[in-house]
């Protein structure tokens, strides 16, 4: 059993909340970490130690924040082992692919600890007689409110950006990983100053006070409901929301691909970390000349799958993704494989293939986040493209076609952050993307999210006049 402790100010304890959360093993049911939960007061504490730390910190030497970066992206590499169990037992992610995850964040710290000190300001072409620049700062305090999906990756991406660029963060990781959330703190703290790093715990309830309090940031990676109450509470306070939400990314399979490497794609897209991922392939659109032979091949696939597959992380969400399948299937849809809610303890589902769907269909108008593929068959390009473009959610898209100009049409046109061709995961580490709609706004990665951490001020210097 892990003990779960917040940190305030450099030290850690329990908080003065009466309320204590048990986080349980999606695989077997059994207790794995116990966590206090933050009262408001612990949240203002928190917020408060932070804000009082922020002048030093943003007074620090890029150079030195950058450095103190790098060393906590070591501490992490060297504890990728440990902190992999710790969340595969917490949210049911195989432990290779854990450690794999963790390893990205340890990238994405060493990252931004590289492109901090370059982050700088730009002269202006004035007066000769005067100086104009573009100066840029951190804006302060920033909330980080993070998912319990990718927890380190995420959590690193967001830390890593706002503590290099001179902010002070609290962060609330998913009261589902709490015990990650808090390992990962441990691991960085010692290499920041105190009130530098805060780690607040807790539900909605917390997460809820510290997006309402007087931060100048709240950067979330979670569901779109959560997004919109953060961007409320964000217009309330006047600080930035900066949002990575929901999203049903569609897939469309073009005619003249070859439909096996297609559904290998496919199934990668919709089945990788049981489909709780936010670029997870949630609807696919596929051309007829290659329909059935897609699907026969997305079956095969989903049966390799099965052996490897995790659970997903709660039988909550196992019940609502059970009953988006079930639905589909009282409304026409066929079922090819899978869909069947396994018995035994834990939360696992198996990789579900449904054929014939339609637009109307939740399964393939909400986000589904669980192992499910399924299938509408289009009679052109076109029509995958403009039912694609129909969803509330613009996150990404992934398009599979041997036609260039398809796949210019295709990223132009797709209304997402992130088109990708001939591929469903992949991408240069310094990409970025606005999602869009009920996707979020803002930056999420790459350099731009330096940007969405810091402010600028315009800086016009001119000599005192001598009189002469």
């Amino acid at each position: 059993m892990y003990d779960v402790e917040q940190l305030i100010a450099g030290t850690w304890s329990p908080g003065s909340g009466d309320r204590t959360l048990t986080v349980t093993d999606p695989r077997d049911d059994t207790a794995v970490s116990r966590v206090p939960v933050s009262s408001e007061a612990d949240v203002a504490a928190a917020v408060k130690a932070a804000r009082a730390a922020a002048g030093d910190w943003a007074r620090t030497a890029p150079a030195a924040r950058a450095a103190a970066v790098h060393a906590a992206a070591n501490a992490v590499e060297a504890a990728a082992g440990e902190l992999a169990g710790i969340m595969s037992a917490e949210m049911g992610k195989p432990v290779g692919e854990a450690r794999d995850s963790i390893m990205a964040g340890v990238g994405t710290l060493r990252q931004y600890a590289e492109l901090g000190p370059t982050h700088r300001g730009r002269a202006l072409a004035g007066n000769d007689e005067a100086i104009d620049l573009m100066a840029y700062g951190p804006r302060g305090v920033v909330a980080v409110i993070t998912p319990w999906n990718d927890p380190v990756a995420v959590s690193c991406g967001l830390l890593g950006a706002a503590l290099v660029t001179g902010n002070t963060v609290v962060h609330k990781p998913s009261e589902r990983t709490p015990a990650t959330g808090h390992r990962l703190a441990q691991l960085l703290a010692p290499h920041l100053p105190d009130g530098v790093l805060a780690l607040v715990n807790g539900d909605g309830p917390v997460g809820a006070a510290l997006a309402g309090s007087e931060v100048d940031v709240v950067a979330h990676v979670g569901s779109t409901a959560t997004g919109r109450a953060i961007a409320a509470a964000c217009a309330r306070t006047g600080a930035k929301a900066l949002l990575e939400n929901g999203g049903s990314d569609p897939l469309i399979v073009d005619a003249g691909v070859d439909p096996v490497w297609a559904a290998g794609q496919a199934a990668l897209g919709a089945f990788a970390n049981s489909g709780q991922i936010c670029v997870a392939v949630e609807r696919i659109y596929v051309h007829r000349d290659v329909a059935a032979p897609f699907v026969d091949a997305l079956a095969a696939a989903a049966a390799d799958w099965s052996e490897k597959i995790g659970p997903l992380v709660d039988t909550r969400l196992r019940t609502a993704v059970d009953e988006q399948v079930r639905a589909a299937v009282r409304d026409g849809a066929r079922l090819v494989s899978g869909g069947v809610v396994p018995d035994g303890p834990g939360a696992f589902y198996p990789p579900t293939v449904l054929a014939d769907c339609t637009d109307d269909m939740a399964v393939i108008r909400e986000e589904t986040f669980g192992p499910v593929a399924p299938v509408v068959t289009v009679d052109s390009f076109g029509a995958a493209l403009s039912r694609a473009a129909e969803s509330p959610y613009g996150l990404a898209a992934t398009v599979l076609t041997a036609s260039m100009s398809n796949a210019q049409r295709a990223w132009r046109e797709l209304p997402v952050g992130t088109v990708k061709v001939n591929a469903v995961f992949g991408g240069a580490p310094g990409g970025a993307a606005h999602p869009r709609r009920g996707s979020g706004q803002g930056f999420g990665y790459g350099p731009e999210l330096l940007d969405e951490m810091t402010v600028t001020k315009a800086v016009h210097i001119e000599a005192p006049s001598t009189g002469w």
